[in-house]
């Protein structure tokens, strides 16, 4: 066992100097989030399985915090309400379980966050249309080329990887800058 974890070791780490080039996208979609905030909008966040994770993750740490103490901020994820999604899935088809709650949360100025692996989920396709249609500032989260969604969103990091456990952990990475840069700007002001 000790030989996997060296191994999948060494895979994350050739995966995160593989990431280096898109770190200027860390930073470009971290001050969208940051400027969406400051405008006194919301940061909506969705994925599947371990991307909900992610993307609760995030929604948490802005609600909450991640270091240092600021106001709470608007964050907000969809991955998690159990009546919503069965509704919803229930009454429009599992594909629609992101896309109708941003009809009904999404306004424009706000971010949607999309969490994928493979950039190919199809509520998470539909959530990207909604968006554009509705003026919300979208951002994928994926690996490898983003799949079908690259083409649907304003913004998008990708991990160059196809293995779904580097993808997931670089994932975390990404969330975390984003999170360092929004604790390291000066909240004492008001928001809208």
């Amino acid at each position: 066992m000790k030989d996997k974890i060296e191994a999948a070791r060494q895979e994350l780490i050739e995966t995160l100097d593989a990431f280096a080039p898109e770190i200027e996208r860390v930073e470009e979609t971290g001050r969208v989030i940051i400027e969406c905030l400051r405008k006194g909008g919301k940061i909506l966040s969705a994925g599947n399985g371990g991307s909900a994770a992610d993307a609760l993750h995030l929604a948490e740490e802005f609600s909450g915090r991640y270091k240092g103490d600021r106001p709470s901020l608007a964050g907000l994820c969809l991955s998690v309400d159990a009546t919503v999604l069965t509704c919803i899935a229930n009454d429009y088809g599992f594909e629609a379980v992101f896309s109708r709650q941003i009809e009904g949360l999404g306004r424009p100025g706000d971010v949607f966050v999309g969490f994928t692996t493979s950039g190919n989920s199809a509520n998470l396709l539909r959530a990207f249309e909604v968006c554009r249609a509705r003026g919300v500032t979208s951002i994928l989260v994926s690996g490898g080329s983003g799949g079908k969604a690259r083409a649907l969103v304003d913004h998008a990091v990708l991990v160059p990887s196809r293995v779904t456990a580097r993808i997931q952990e670089v994932h975390t990475f990404i969330l975390h800058q984003w999170l360092e840069m929004v604790e390291a700007e000066d909240w004492t002001a008001p928001l809208p």
